[in-house]
């Protein structure tokens, strides 16, 4: 075999479904190309799950108590092929995507991952297009880091790194990118493409997920050296809540102005975050949306992270 996927699933059988689809589709010799997809659902083996498929699939079904790194680390166990790409089940592929995964790699012997460039329907909420813009903050270049809906990379370079850090319940595609980092580059390409068909789309599940996705903050910078760059993405969700609560508590007590100076404070790094979003975006998002997205957003991470010190947050999903 050349590719083998890797595919942790749980849960929707249906956005699996179109995830195999696009592989299906694919302007590539599938000959050549294996699909693990590695289930916490075991009723997944009675499910059809592609028509007519051109490549070979393999299901595995593993305890529900592991982690989707775990997950990804036993595809990779069962896989035989030349490069290993990370897909999770709810993704819809660029028919181009292995061909140019291949090629970008192929450009530049310093590159250890590449990745496609996230995109979504004109008609999309506005909270999707807040996303997709945030995931494209930096395209055609080489970045600090990549989210684990799509990664290419040989197997080899994956034995290299390690694997992915099986004691994380979330954030192991940071984890995993910035130790991959060490010893290549990431490439982020809008050469081919991708949507994120289990992207958030209303606010409310968003705000649970970010709560989930919160729990793993602190465990994540554990062991390595934190850059700058990361720091405030630690530091802001918390100090905000933190701020936030105070303003509240000294309007309860009627200390009007230390409520509204400490509220002003609170608000600053949402507003410095939104403004920021609406540069990238070149102006085409709603402002009074981003802001909303973030009033939502460093609460639910804040309130993830002092969780996540005391317990692992289930999700039914991935």
């Amino acid at each position: 075999m050349q590719i083998s996927f890797i595919i942790p699933h749980k849960g929707r059988f249906e956005m699996l479904s179109q995830t195999l689809e696009s592989i299906n589709r694919q302007n590539f010799n599938l000959q050549n190309v294996e699909v693990i997809v590695v289930s916490q659902t075991p009723e997944l083996t009675q499910q059809e799950l592609v028509k007519n498929p051109l490549f070979q699939l393999s299901i595995y079904t593993r305890p529900v108590n592991e982690t989707i790194s775990a997950l990804r680390n036993y595809g990779v166990s069962e896989a035989t092929g030349k490069y290993v790409a990370f897909l999770d089940a709810d993704i819809w592929l660029s028919e181009n995507w292995i061909e140019q995964m291949i090629n970008e790699l192929a450009l530049n012997p310093n590159r250890i991952i590449s990745s496609a460039m996230q995109i979504c329907n004109d008609d999309a909420p506005a909270l999707e297009k807040i996303r997709t813009n945030l995931s494209n903050a930096d395209v055609n270049c080489e970045v600090a880091f990549l989210p684990g809906r799509n990664l290419f990379l040989t197997k080899a370079d994956f034995n290299k790194i390690g694997g992915f850090p099986e004691h994380l319940v979330t954030c192991e595609d940071y984890y995993f990118t910035d130790q991959a980092a060490k010893l290549g580059k990431l490439f982020y390409t809008s050469k081919a493409t991708y949507i994120h068909l289990g992207e958030d789309k209303v606010y409310k599940d968003m705000f649970h997920k970010e709560i989930w996705r919160g729990q793993s903050n602190l465990q994540s910078i554990a062991g390595r050296s934190i850059p700058l760059r990361e720091w405030p993405s630690f530091i802001a969700p918390p100090a905000v809540l933190l701020v936030f609560t105070a303003s509240l508590i000294l309007l309860l007590l009627g200390f009007f102005s230390f409520a509204l100076l400490s509220f002003l404070v609170a608000v600053l790094p949402i507003f410095i975050y939104s403004l920021r979003l609406f540069l990238i975006a070149d102006k085409k998002l709603s402002l009074i949306h981003i802001l909303k997205f973030y009033f939502c957003y460093f609460p639910a991470r804040a309130i993830g992270t002092v969780l996540g010190l005391f317990k692992s947050i289930g999700i039914k999903t991935y």
